[in-house]
């Protein structure tokens, strides 16, 4: 088995527990993502391994399925809907503290298998979901900061 990777990271004002918040509200990654149009949970579990929730992106539809939650920490979600060539692929938020602020890495992971067409479509295929990771990042980094903002005039 082969698996095609990216990384991307940001640092994010607060503490972990600041942005699992964000994260946390699993079916409404529409509200800090401007790229996503809509999204919605499909199962009656709102959150922790099993939640799964719908994502419009443009004309595509992705259906996401928490496999890891661990508050505050880490949240892993496979991500279906993805051309067939390309399979299944796997976004892993890592939160780390540091002084004031978390460390994220978002990692999204490709299974390839042993077939040399699909490392060469998941190659490509991560290229696109790396500017994806990005927006989220960004979006993760405003929502949290404009949550500070608001209990700073509570």
């Amino acid at each position: 088995m082969s698996v095609a990777r990216i990384e991307q990271t940001k640092t994010v004002p607060g503490q972990p527990a600041d942005a699992w918040a964000v994260l946390a509200a699993f079916g409404q990654i529409s509200a800090w993502v401007p790229m996503i149009q809509h999204s919605c949970l499909l199962s009656d579990q709102p959150d922790g391994v099993g939640a799964v929730r719908r994502v419009q992106i443009a004309r595509q539809t992705l259906v996401e399925r928490v496999v890891v939650w661990d508050p505050p920490s880490r949240l892993a979600y496979d991500i279906e809907g993805l051309p067939p060539i390309v399979g299944k692929a796997r976004n892993t938020w890592t939160l780390s503290p540091g002084p004031g602020v978390t460390d994220v890495v978002l990692a999204t992971e490709i299974d390839t298998g042993r077939n040399p067409a699909r490392a060469v479509v998941a190659k490509k295929v991560l290229e696109r979901m790396a500017m994806a990771s990005q927006f989220m990042l960004a979006g993760l980094a405003e929502a949290v900061a404009g949550e500070q903002q608001r209990e700073d005039r509570s």
